[in-house]
């Protein structure tokens, strides 16, 4: 499935690949690589509420502070609460980014082996093949609660709408 008048990319309109989500929806499994080659899936995290941060490539500005923030972020929120930034970043440069930014809170995973995530979630960005920069709130019963794609690539999220949704469903 094609969809356009979703994102831009510095104001030039970009088409996503994959079946949209809703709140509401059961979270679609995905299959992702961490910085150690190791396959993770979404039963992974089953029990757990899931932010799921995704950012086009943590080598670039704004991806950089999204996965700081979250990082930051997950210091104070419950263990009930797991955070996964998603990108199509390679595994090796994942485990240098982690490195470098003490990323140690947020669970950095890649897409790049099969897109599942970004075709799952219709946030494929075609012809590119990255992934939309979004946030999706699952509940731990695997419910999306909230989501938000942003409709501008370069933009920043709303953190904190994210983080108090996710806040909502720590019982």
């Amino acid at each position: 499935m094609e969809r356009t008048g979703v994102v831009t990319f510095a104001g030039n309109p970009l088409t996503l690949l994959g079946s949209p989500t809703k709140v509401g929806d059961k979270a679609p499994g995905f299959t992702l690589v961490d910085k150690d080659l190791k396959e993770v899936s979404l039963s992974d995290f089953s029990g757990k509420v899931k932010i799921f941060s995704v950012t086009p490539s943590l080598d670039t500005p704004v991806c950089d502070l999204q996965a700081r923030r979250f990082n930051e972020e997950a210091q104070i929120l419950s263990d009930a609460v797991v955070i996964l930034n998603i990108s199509m970043d390679l595994p090796f440069a994942i485990a240098r980014y982690c490195a470098d930014a003490s990323l140690d809170r947020v669970k950095a995973l890649s897409d790049h082996r099969e897109a599942s995530f970004g075709m799952s979630y219709g946030v494929l960005i075609k012809g590119l093949r990255l992934l939309a920069r979004s946030i999706f709130v699952v509940d731990a019963a695997g419910v999306i609660r909230y989501q938000e794609i942003i409709p501008e690539v370069t933009h920043h999220p709303d953190y904190d709408r994210a983080l108090v949704e996710a806040r909502k469903l720590i019982g």
